[in-house]
C-alpha cells in the first residue's frame, strides 16, 4: 500500500504497512482498485453524457464510490470487493451501450490520448484481478506492473496535482451524497467529477491544466456545500443558537454518530415511546441546533467529544452506537458488538443496516438492543452553545457590525476543519485561549472540540465561540464573511478583520480549503501539519498565489494572525 491523503499518516510521509486510521494493506489496496475502476466509469460516462446519454445510477455509484475510500469511512475487504464488482459491470455496461449505437470510444479530442488510446478496448490485468479499460492506461508500463495507485504516475509534481484533486473529489462526493440522501441533486456535480477524474489519466495535461482544474474542484466544493446547506435547512429548519446538555439522563441510550441528519430523523422517530435515549457524538452534534429535531423530548443532548476519543466513551457510553458516516475508528472489542453502520459506512464483523429502496431504514435491531443496556456513564455536565450558522448570525448582523465599529469586535478567527488525535493539536486549544477578549472564533467542524467547551465568555452576548455546524456548514462561514464584506462596502472579503487558522485531517477538509481558494481567500494558515501530498513545486504555487503558510507557534501565528 501507499497512502498519503490524510493528515496522520505515518511520519508526515505515507502509510505503507497498514494505515494510520487503521484500515489494512489489502483494504488501501483495494480502495486504489475501485479508484481506478471509478476513472474508467468516468471516461466511458464522459463520452455517454456528450451524446445525450444520462443515467443517474452512474452518477449516484460514483459519489457513493468515491466517498466510501474517505479516511474512516470504510475498512471492509468484503464492501469493497462488492463495490468494484458492480463498478466494472457499470462500465461494461455503459461501453455496450456506446458501442451498440456506434460511439467512437477511442482517442477523444476532449481528453487528448492521442496514439496511446486505441479503439479496441479491454485488457485483462491478472494482477488486480479485473478488466482496466485500456482508454485508462497512460503508457504501456502500466501493464507490467500491479500498481494503479499513487505511486503510478511518475512525476512528482503531476502527482501531487491529480492526488490534491481526487481528494478533493472525495470531499465533494461526500457532501452531494449527504445531499442526495435528502432528495436534492445537481448534475453539474457530476458532470465536473467525470472530467476531473478523467483528467487524472490524461498525460498530455500541464502541471498548470491542472492546477487549474483543482482550482475548479472549489468552485463545485462550494456548489455542493451550498446545495447540502438547502436540503439541510429546507428539509430541518435553519439551525438556532442553542444551549446543549453534556450530562446524561438515568434511560438507557443511543449514540449516533458521522452527518447524516434522515438517518438522525429515523433514529428519533423509530426511539420515540421505547424509553431509549438518543445522544449525539462528535460531528452529529449539530443536530441538536435544528428545529425539527427540537421536538422529541427524548433527544438528551452530546455524548463526549471528537471522533478520535470513541474508542473510550464508546465504551463509557454502555448502549448501542449507530455511525451513519466517516469518522469511525476500528472497534475495540468491547464493544464491537454494539457497534452499527450504515449507508457507506463499513467494518467486517460489524452489523449493517442497510436502506429499502424507498430510502427507510429499520433500526429495530439497535432499539431492541439499547433496551436492554445500562444507562450511559456520565462523562461530564453542562452545556455549550451552538447552532450559529449563516442564518442566525446574519440575523443579528447589525448587533455583529456595530461591534466591528465600536471596536469590541476586533478580528475574527475562522478555526474550522477538522480534529486529530496527535498532541501537536493542543495547539488549537492554546491559540483559542491566547486570543485577545476582542476576537470572536468562527468554526464548524469537529477542529471546534479543542475549544468548544472553554469558558471564552461572549461580547455584548455574541459569544466568542460562534459555531456554525459541521464541516459541510464551512459554507455559512463563508457566507457570513460575503455578507459582512457588503456591509462595510468592501470588495474584497480579504480586506475584512478576519484571520483563517484552518486545522485538517481528512479529504472533507481538502475541499474546504480548495473551496476558499476558489473564492480568493488569502493568508490561510494551515495545520497542524502540511499534507503529504503536496509537493513543494505545488506548494510554492500556494504560496505564491495564495500565501498558505503552516502554522507554527501560538505566539508568532498570534502576532501574524492579528
Amino acid at each position: 500500500m501507499y497512502c498519503y491523503q490524510c493528515e496522520e499518516t505515518i511520519n508526515g510521509q505515507s502509510c505503507t504497512k497498514a494505515g494510520a486510521c487503521g484500515k489494512t494493506a489489502d483494504v488501501a489496496d483495494l480502495q486504489d482498485q475501485l479508484i481506478y475502476v471509478l476513472k474508467g466509469i468516468a471516461y466511458y460516462n464522459q463520452k455517454a453524457r456528450e451524446n445525450g446519454i444520462k443515467d443517474k445510477n452512474v452518477d449516484s455509484f460514483l459519489m457513493k464510490g468515491l466517498f466510501s475510500t474517505v479516511t474512516n469511512t470504510n475498512f471492509s475487504s468484503s464492501d469493497f470487493n462488492k463495490f468494484i464488482t458492480e463498478g466494472i459491470s457499470l462500465r461494461e455496461s455503459i461501453k455496450k451501450n456506446l458501442t451498440t449505437r456506434n460511439i467512437d470510444l477511442g482517442e477523444t479530442k476532449d481528453l487528448s490520448f492521442g496514439e496511446k488510446v486505441k479503439a479496441t478496448l479491454g485488457v485483462s490485468h491478472p494482477e488486480t484481478r479485473f478488466t482496466i479499460p485500456e482508454a485508462a492506461i497512460i503508457n504501456t508500463e502500466t501493464l507490467k506492473t500491479a500498481s494503479v495507485g499513487v505511486l503510478t504516475t511518475q512525476n512528482e509534481d503531476i502527482r501531487s496535482l491529480r492526488e490534491l484533486l481526487v481528494y478533493g473529489l472525495k470531499g465533494l462526493a461526500a457532501y452531494a451524497h449527504h445531499a442526495e440522501v435528502l432528495g436534492y441533486t445537481d448534475e453539474t456535480l457530476s458532470e465536473f467529477a467525470e472530467k476531473a477524474l478523467a483528467s487524472t489519466l490524461d498525460d498530455s495535461l500541464s502541471v498548470d491544466d491542472l492546477v487549474g482544474l483543482v482550482l475548479e474542484c472549489g468552485k463545485y466544493g462550494v456548489n455542493v456545500m451550498a446545495l447540502l446547506d438547502k436540503a439541510n435547512t429546507s428539509t430541518y429548519g435553519n439551525p438556532e443558537p442553542t444551549e446543549v446538555f453534556l450530562g446524561t439522563r438515568d434511560n438507557p441510550g443511543i449514540l449516533i454518530s458521522g452527518h447524516d441528519l434522515k438517518d438522525m430523523e429515523q433514529l428519533l422517530k423509530q426511539t420515540e415511546g421505547t424509553g431509549v435515549d438518543v445522544y449525539t457524538h462528535g460531528e452529529m452534534l449539530p443536530a441538536n441546533y435544528y428545529p425539527a429535531f427540537k421536538k422529541y423530548d427524548h433527544f438528551v443532548g452530546n455524548y463526549g467529544g471528537s471522533w478520535w476519543s470513541q474508542k473510550s466513551e464508546f465504551e463509557k457510553f454502555n448502549g448501542p452506537i449507530l455511525m451513519t458516516t466517516n469518522c469511525l475508528v476500528p472497534p475495540k472489542a468491547s464493544y464491537i458488538n454494539k457497534v452499527y453502520t450504515t449507508s457507506v459506512v463499513g467494518f467486517d464483523g460489524v452489523k449493517h443496516i442497510d436502506a429499502k429502496e424507498d430510502g427507510t431504514k429499520d433500526f429495530s435491531a439497535i432499539v431492541d438492543q439499547a433496551i436492554a443496556c445500562q444507562p450511559p456513564e456520565q462523562l461530564e455536565d453542562g452545556t455549550i452553545v451552538g447552532g450559529f450558522a449563516h442564518a442566525a448570525v446574519l440575523s443579528v448582523a447589525d448587533k455583529v457590525i456595530e461591534a466591528v465599529k465600536g471596536g469590541k469586535i476586533t478580528r475574527f478567527i475562522v478555526m474550522a476543519g477538522c480534529d486529530g488525535r496527535h498532541k501537536e493539536r493542543d495547539y488549537y486549544t492554546k491559540f483559542a485561549e491566547a486570543l485577545p477578549e476582542s476576537a470572536v472564533i468562527l468554526t464548524a467542524g469537529c477542529a471546534k472540540y479543542r475549544y468548544n467547551k472553554l469558558n471564552l465568555g461572549d461580547i455584548d452576548g455574541i459569544p466568542r465561540v460562534l459555531d456554525a455546524g459541521q464541516c459541510n456548514d464551512s459554507y455559512s462561514l463563508v457566507v457570513i464573511a460575503q455578507k459582512l464584506a457588503e456591509a462595510f462596502g468592501l470588495e474584497d472579503i480579504n480586506d475584512l478583520p478576519v484571520s483563517y487558522n484552518i486545522a485538517w485531517y481528512e479529504q472533507k477538509a481538502v475541499l474546504v480549503l480548495l473551496a476558499l481558494l476558489h473564492l480568493g481567500v488569502k493568508n490561510i494558515t494551515l495545520g497542524p501539519t502540511l499534507p503529504a501530498f503536496v509537493s513543494p513545486n505545488v506548494l510554492n504555487v500556494l504560496v505564491e498565489n495564495f500565501n498558505i503558510s503552516p502554522n507554527t507557534t501560538v505566539e508568532e501565528d498570534l502576532k501574524r494572525l492579528l
